[in-house]
């Protein structure tokens, strides 16, 4: 706990951000609360400013059955900059990262912009391929339509304010 009251302060005074990866551990005998715990102590736990609980949901397959991504849920257990306790659902992808297009057709499926009847997806009355990777694979070879597909989602989750009445 001592040398992370001196590495807080450095950090702060330098602007840097230090992360911190642990894994969960089995409390024994817990009868009521989470039996789950970081190793560690307490002091991780306190002088951080954001921890993050990130848990794989699913596998993501590719065309040929391999495995090239994860699906993954994000919990904000602790946050001392904005709102905590927010969750979010996203694929992380092994070449590429955190994918924006599947971002992308999750929110578009969401706010009503791309349609999903079965395993099909489509935009309008443009098919964009059945199954979440087909999909995918077009909205990255079509960027303009990614980008008219991203202004919609944008109009319906930010609305243009209106400009006031004249009296």
């Amino acid at each position: 706990s001592q040398a992370l009251r001196k590495l807080t302060s450095t950090l702060s005074k330098s602007n840097t951000c230090a992360i911190f990866i642990n894994q969960i551990r089995e409390k024994v005998g817990v009868m009521f609360g989470n039996p789950e715990t970081t190793s560690g102590g307490r002091a991780l736990k306190f002088y951080s400013s954001i921890r993050l609980d990130i848990r794989r949901i699913a596998g993501i397959k590719g065309a040929d059955n391999n495995d090239i991504g994860n699906r993954v849920k994000v919990k904000v257990v602790k946050n001392k900059m904005a709102p905590p306790f927010r969750v979010a659902e996203f694929d992380i992808l092994f070449n590429e990262g955190i994918s924006r297009m599947g971002s992308l057709i999750d929110l578009g499926v969401e706010v009503g912009v791309i349609d999903k009847k079965g395993t099909w997806y489509s935009f309008g009355d443009k098919r964009l391929g059945q199954g979440k990777e087909a999909t995918r694979e077009e909205l990255k070879n079509n960027l303009e339509l990614a980008e008219e597909i991203e202004t919609l989602i944008m109009e319906k989750v930010q609305p243009m304010p209106q400009e006031p009445a004249l009296a």
